[in-house]
């Protein structure tokens, strides 16, 4: 007589029996949910930039309301470029960047197009309008002297032109 543990029904028991085991665990499981969007503190990159940076640094004051800062990335080799990501109330993404790399090289390189498409005015300062349909993703560029500061992502128009209004130079800070 030959073990239950062998042979093709021996198999398929065991096959079955693993399944029934995976199924009770994910059921007795507590399942979240709830949206987590992870939140970054860039308040020491942004120290780091305000010492380092050759340019007046913009930053968003206050964060608009119901955003969540999720990224922030300073790269400090050859140009100072930093970069700032948000979860927006609506739960797009909208990115911060600044830089003091050739203007037209970091704006079509963030915009993913070198085409302006329009331009606004926000707190006095004409900014431009690019966008990249294919990869749903509009763009407003500013270029000051020293800096192009950069408002992109798949967040809409009211959306990124908050962004843009809330942000405010900061003096550079002295080296301690």
């Amino acid at each position: 007589m030959r073990r239950f543990s062998e042979g093709f029904l021996g198999y398929v028991f065991a096959v079955l029996f693993c399944l029934a085991i995976v199924g009770v665990f994910l059921l007795i499981t507590p399942q979240s949910r709830t949206e987590h969007i992870p939140r970054v503190d860039y308040s020491m990159t942004l120290a780091q930039l305000r010492r380092t940076a050759p340019y007046e640094v913009r930053v968003p004051t206050p964060v608009p309301s119901n955003w969540v800062p999720n990224s922030s990335n300073l790269d400090p080799g050859g140009y100072t470029t930093w970069r700032l990501g948000f979860a927006t109330a609506r739960r797009s993404h909208a990115l911060l960047a600044q830089s003091d790399e050739p203007a037209a090289t970091f704006a079509s390189r963030m915009a993913n197009s070198d085409k302006v498409t329009g331009t606004r005015q926000i707190n006095g300062t004409t900014w431009q309008e690019r966008v990249r349909p294919d990869k749903n993703q509009r763009t407003l560029i500013s270029l000051q002297p020293g800096v192009t500061v950069v408002v992109t992502g798949q967040a809409d128009w009211p959306e990124l032109t908050a962004l843009a209004a809330s942000l405010k130079p900061q003096p550079r800070s002295q080296p301690s």
